[in-house]
């Protein structure tokens, strides 16, 4: 495990395209999402510790807002050639388990991952209507060697303000967590191997 921060994509960045499969076979675009008050991607997966530490607060925080309209997506882009508990089959288990209600794409290819500048799991990517980025950071505070209650304190502001069509506040606290695990030689330019400190 590495310990990765987020890269802290430019506000305002537009949400690259994507179209990819979910856990029931269903092809999933990012068109799909046309609409919604606010789009939210994640990228995650299903071993990473950070990713477990939140997945409970992660299941009923995506309940709660997609209630209120907030589209939710979560996009897994680990090599399961390496990290088989990663694999789309086990993504279906993964969904079933935290009784996640979004779709669960998986990116094969790495390359959504690489055009949103993910680096961590889990990452998180907050558009507003127009799909331009106005939150790239953390879920909370909480971390899994902290004893830090999981709240979504810092994400739950940011959604709020983009459902209530107010402006996010631009000072964010980058996401921390494992590193996405890249396909050997096809490792993005932004990858920092050091991880952080």
């Amino acid at each position: 495990m590495v310990k990765t921060a987020s890269t802290m994509l430019p506000l305002g960045s537009p949400a690259p395209d994507f179209r990819l499969i979910n856990v029931d076979s269903q092809e999933v675009s990012l068109a799909d999402f046309s609409g919604a008050p606010g789009l939210l991607v994640i990228f995650m997966c299903n071993h990473c510790p950070f990713v477990i530490h939140l997945a409970p607060a992660l299941a009923e925080f995506a309940q709660e807002y997609q209630s209120k309209g907030l589209a939710i997506v979560g996009i897994n882009a680990n090599d399961v050639s390496k990290h088989p508990d990663d694999s789309p089959e086990q993504m279906v288990h993964e969904v079933e388990k935290r009784g996640y209600t979004f779709p669960y794409l998986f990116d094969d290819t790495q390359e959504v991952a690489k055009a949103y500048r993910a680096a961590c799991t889990p990452d998180f990517f907050l558009f507003d209507k127009d799909h331009k980025l106005v939150y790239r950071g953390q879920f909370d505070s909480s971390r899994p060697s902290l004893d830090i209650p999981v709240t979504g304190s810092d994400l739950r502001k940011a959604c709020d303000a983009v459902l209530a069509g107010e402006p996010v506040p631009e000072e964010q606290m980058p996401g921390i967590g494992c590193n996405i695990k890249w396909k050997a030689g096809s490792e993005p330019e932004y990858f920092n191997p050091q991880g952080v400190k």
